[in-house]
């Protein structure tokens, strides 16, 4: 069965909604993105030209800006409120980085123009991965690296398992899975692929302190069959219910698995490089 699709519409509006409560908000996505950017201190490159997709309130872009500061950044958000507050939270005087309101899925850069390209939790709000790889693979200069971290098949799977105990409609997002991305990568032609990932659980005293912080992210259900109206109140109930048999000792518990990858644009961007790295699945 096909993964359910997402509605770009909505999407952008929750994104929208969720531009001044985002930074606040996102204490996994700045550690998803520290640990992100220290792959870049084994990795010989001083780019000119990169870009920053998906950057919200600039989390990634401002720390990318102190690492490469002579470059061009290009910071791109679906979502045109999280722009203005990453260019409030951004640099004030002699910035090197433009922002830019676009879709990753077709991306308003020129070809062959970035040295680098870099994602923090993104891609898994992709319907086609591979095409999307591939306009990446694009904008890419011959030699130049595509980074990025998405989410994987295990995220939220708490939050999952109890609404399958009251129905079965789509509650939560679907995310692709770890060799899926891989193998994406590869089919879009770039080359010396690597994927691994790591698992993050973060606790909550209750499940209606995880549903503030999606929605204070943007990151509740977006999909196209999603149920419509509010939820009633013996049905929430019911899923409370169900979260709260997986309640551990630190409290109820919220999984994020979290997939890295990169690959390099050879000289012939249709050439695919195999075979393929999948590191064994880390627990942290």
């Amino acid at each position: 069965m096909s993964p359910p699709s997402l509605d770009p519409r909505w999407m952008r509006r929750s994104f929208e909604r969720a531009a001044t409560s985002y930074e606040a908000a996102a204490s996994l996505q700045a550690e998803v993105a520290g640990r992100l950017l220290e792959r870049l201190d084994w990795i010989r490159l001083q780019p000119e030209r990169l870009a920053d997709l998906g950057a919200g309130t600039g989390l990634c872009s401002r720390r990318l800006s102190k690492r490469y500061p002579q470059a061009r950044i290009y910071a791109l958000d679906l979502a045109f409120q999280m722009l203005r507050e990453a260019r409030r939270n951004g640099p004030r005087f002699f910035s090197r980085v433009s922002y830019l309101c676009g879709d990753i899925q077709q991306l308003p850069l020129g070809s062959s123009s970035l040295d680098l390209v870099v994602s923090n939790l993104t891609l898994q709000w992709c319907d086609d991965l591979r095409a999307t790889f591939g306009d990446i693979v694009r904008t890419l200069r011959p030699g130049g690296l595509l980074l990025f971290s998405t989410f994987g098949t295990d995220t939220l799977r708490e939050l999952r398992h109890a609404w399958a105990a009251v129905d079965d409609r789509v509650h939560v997002n679907a995310f692709a899975d770890l060799h899926d991305v891989g193998d994406a990568m590869a089919g879009a032609g770039l080359r010396d692929v690597v994927v691994d990932a790591d698992r993050l659980t973060v606790y909550y005293p209750g499940l209606h302190g995880l549903m503030r912080e999606l929605k204070a992210l943007g990151a509740h259900n977006v999909n196209r069959d999603r149920p419509r109206g509010l939820t009633g109140k013996s049905r929430m109930a019911r899923v409370e219910a169900a979260y709260e048999a997986q309640r551990e000792r630190q409290g109820l518990p919220a999984t994020y698995e979290v997939v890295y990858g990169h690959g390099w644009r050879g000289d012939d961007p249709g050439v695919v490089t195999v075979p393929l790295t999948y590191p064994r699945v880390s627990e942290r």
